[in-house]
């Protein structure tokens, strides 16, 4: 599917009808990284739309110009939030750099945000990271993927398995290779938002916070600085996950956000 906003037509896949799920990738991927994560949990969680969009520079969703800053995608992804979810209450996750956007959305429509979840959430102040480590390495050196694939999945994954590097073939990999790099660079180089998400009130409706104790990009010790401002957040550090925890991860992280959704679910009926 596609949504023009802003004048950039946005690609975007939806899965099933009911509450919005508005979900949001990280960076040098696309939209099918968080749907093989995300799927298999709503497989048991009904009654909810699932919105995955592609953002600017990578997939199907181009970054012209007129993006130059994580200000310019914000604005971006708002205008997608009211062209394609419209004025509802909808949940919102995102993972990595996609949290920071579901931060600043949040910030910007907290009433309408009925539900937040940041997986390995990028922020503006990452500290205390640890050196990438390999805590569990089953494939077969013989089974060897070209060199460039080969360095991203050893220096993305901390759990090396087959069932690891079959997820990486199928979602990361692919993914990988539509990102636009000159699109990303000009973004990136401005990434921080003029105005830091939390800078309003405090978040009222149910959060989640999840973390990799591995995570040797974004760490777990910043996360933890967010929760001040969200006062309903249930906060995790998962051991034996790094920053692709959806995958290594899955069933905890199942379990979580099953948890959350029955919270925001609560929530709303309150």
């Amino acid at each position: 599917m596609e949504f023009k906003a802003l004048d950039v037509p946005v690609n975007y896949v939806e899965y099933g009808d009911g509450t919005p799920v508005l979900v949001l990738h990280g960076a040098n991927v696309d939209h099918r990284e968080m749907t093989s994560a995300m799927e298999p949990i709503f497989d048991d969680v009904k009654d909810h739309r699932r919105i995955y969009p592609d953002l600017p520079a990578m997939g199907h969703t181009p970054a012209p110009e007129t993006l130059n800053s994580g200000d310019d995608v914000l604005d971006l992804l708002l205008a997608f939030v009211d062209g394609v979810v419209g004025k509802e209450p909808f949940r919102l996750i995102g993972h990595s750099a996609g949290a920071y956007y579901a931060r600043a959305i949040a910030g910007r429509r907290p009433k309408q945000v009925s539900g937040l979840a940041l997986i390995c959430p990028l922020g503006e102040h990452v500290r205390d990271v640890p050196a990438h480590q390999v805590l569990h390495d089953s494939v077969d050196r013989g089974d060897t993927l070209d060199p460039a694939e080969e360095s991203t999945f050893r220096d993305y994954f901390v759990v090396q398995t087959p069932a690891t590097l079959e997820r990486f073939r199928e979602y990361v990999a692919p993914s990988a290779e539509l990102a636009d790099d000159e699109g990303l660079a000009r973004i990136g180089a401005n990434w921080m938002f003029s105005t830091s998400p939390e800078k309003g009130p405090k978040y009222a409706s149910p959060a989640l916070i999840v973390t990799g104790r591995q995570d040797s990009m974004v760490g777990y010790a910043g996360p933890w600085d967010l929760l001040e401002h969200y006062p309903r957040a249930t906060f995790a550090v998962l051991d034996r996950a790094g920053h692709a925890l959806p995958h290594e991860q899955p069933d905890l992280l199942k379990a979580l956000i099953t948890e959350w959704l029955d919270r925001a679910r609560e929530h709303d009926s309150a």
